[in-house]
């Protein structure tokens, strides 16, 4: 019997490890991601059999594809166990191509299958946020350029500056009409649990000041051993550059030991992926919904 139960700062006990030993590149493999987005979906998070089960409590047979090592045959057997009484088909979501190709041997005709684009994650080479060099990067440090003529300092998040992020995304919340948008409404609370269990959590930020002013923050945490995560990146409109700035001062700051850089998905929004665009990804992390007829 799967049991299933709101996630907890306290599971991170028993999901951090599992969530290392699959080490997926996708986003919502993070721990600190799913917790901070748990009022949002509802998170509800269930063990079986050394494997971490995720869904939302809004959708009763729609989970995440399940991070762990074991028999993926009997674990979908009993997700599809948990489903049937409830009428509704099992749906699985956010499955790379490695795991859609399990699904397909174990489940052949059984299945139904489509690419979720705007849940793609943007993947980028650590060395390119770095350094921005070439032909490709000019338009990025053009604007860097811009940036620094300001009197202008970078400094890690801590105890004694990041009241100061929460009130500059305040800021920012009001120059973007946070509030009148349903999905800038979401992330807002969101981000409200990033400042809330940051330490908690053990994430880590940056910031960025103009005149000793905070003018753009981010906050990440490393994903699997060659993949460091960007939950959240936000600089106010006033100062041109300030987001490439921060991008690759926080690049330079905590992920040097790290491959890739994953800077999440775009959830649809034409600007966020022109933007996400810009910045040259090595690869998009493909992924794909799959449901159970």
């Amino acid at each position: 019997m799967l049991e299933f139960k709101e996630i907890e700062l306290s599971d991170s006990e028993w999901i951090r490890p599992i969530l290392a030993e699959s080490g997926f590149n996708g986003s919502e493999y993070s721990f600190s991601s799913n917790f901070i987005w748990r009022k949002v979906y509802n998170t509800q998070v269930c063990k079986y059999k050394g494997f971490y089960i995720a869904k939302s409590g809004k959708e009763e047979c729609s989970f995440v594809f399940p991070a762990g090592k074991g028999d993926y045959k009997d674990l979908i057997n009993r997700l599809k166990e948990y489903c049937k009484p409830k009428g509704k088909p099992l749906v699985i979501h956010m499955v790379n191509k490695d795991n859609l190709k399990i699904l397909q041997d174990l489940f052949g005709d059984e299945i139904e299958v489509g690419a979720s684009r705007d849940d793609y994650d943007y993947i980028y080479n650590m060395t390119d946020l770095t350094t921005l060099r070439g032909k490709k990067y000019s338009s990025k440090r053009n604007h860097i350029n811009r940036f620094v003529e300001n009197n202008w300092s970078f400094e890690p998040i801590t105890k004694d500056n990041i009241e100061e992020c929460v009130e500059m995304n305040k800021r920012w919340c009001k120059q973007n009409d946070c509030y009148d948008d349903e999905s800038k409404k979401a992330e807002a609370c969101a981000v409200k649990q990033a400042f809330k269990h940051y330490f908690d959590l053990n994430m880590e930020g940056g910031l960025l000041r103009v005149d000793d002013e905070v003018v753009a923050y981010t906050i990440g945490d490393p994903l699997n051993e060659d993949t460091y995560l960007i939950h959240i990146e936000k600089a106010l409109s006033d100062y041109q550059g300030a987001y490439p700035t921060i991008n690759k001062e926080f690049a330079l700051y905590a992920a040097q030991d790290y491959k890739y850089i994953n800077r999440e998905d775009d959830a649809g929004s034409e600007g966020l992926r022109k933007a996400k665009l810009s910045y040259k990804p090595a690869f998009l992390l493909e992924k794909y919904w799959v449901k159970f007829v």
